[in-house]
């Protein structure tokens, strides 16, 4: 198949040019002009890289990367940006970029780069296989059809934005996930919910899978910043 590209640069020149070379090293490449069109198509694509530009219109480039590693660890992403400091490489390794390349920058290099990084996602993606089911506790869900047995010997069908939260906890385990972070995953950033609509689903998970949801052990309420997801 023909390795997905997403271009995500709002330098128009800048953007059809690179557009146009990679197509002619044979990508099948999607562009998006800000940071929340590139967050809109990945929640419906799949691509083999994201280029990724940090200085962005409404939503900058490392905060498009911080949301789509919430629920995409295994895509390649390289940075493309004129923030060349030490402090911005570091930030954007930190948040899960896969390599920096600063402007102006060598045609040929970035190209080189990007075969690289296609052929690392290319070969990931054969040896790894998406975990479908999660077990936790004596309970199980499942991501793909979003039934769910607790330990208390439920049978529980689970709706898609409670199935996009618990896979959010779950990668995040042990990890304090902010109200934000959670707003913007599951909600998006187009409809910001009250912060009692998360609390609700917390409750929620609770019930389902909790010996005693008055004493959790599993989803936890951390007072002023969010929520973290415990195994045990």
């Amino acid at each position: 198949m023909t390795p997905r590209i997403l271009l995500v640069e709002d330098e128009e020149n800048l953007l059809e040019a690179i557009k146009l070379n990679l197509e002619l090293e044979g990508y099948d490449v999607e562009v998006a002009e800000t940071g929340k069109k590139a967050l809109k198509i990945t929640q419906t694509q799949r691509f083999n890289l994201i280029i990724l530009d940090v200085m962005l219109p409404e939503i900058n480039g490392f905060e498009v990367c911080e949301n789509i590693r919430m629920k995409d660890t295994d895509t390649p992403i390289l940075f493309l940006t004129a923030k060349d400091s030490s402090e911005d490489k570091l930030n954007g390794f930190k948040l899960g970029g896969d390599d920096y390349l600063t402007k102006p920058f060598n045609l040929e290099e970035l190209l080189m780069r990007v075969k690289v990084l296609v052929k690392h996602s290319k070969r990931g993606g054969q040896q790894q296989s998406a975990a479908k089911i999660y077990k936790f506790g004596g309970n199980e869900i499942n991501f793909v059809t979003y039934l769910a047995s607790s330990v208390n010997g439920s049978e529980i069908t689970l709706t898609k934005k409670e199935i996009a939260l618990l896979k959010l906890l779950v990668d995040r385990k042990e990890s304090v996930v902010s109200r934000t972070q959670i707003l913007h995953f599951v909600w998006g950033y187009d409809v910001t919910p009250s912060t009692r609509t998360v609390d609700n689903f917390i409750n929620n998970f609770r019930k389902y899978f909790e010996k005693d949801a008055s004493d959790p052990k599993h989803f936890h309420s951390i007072r002023g910043v969010g929520y973290k997801f415990t195994e045990s």
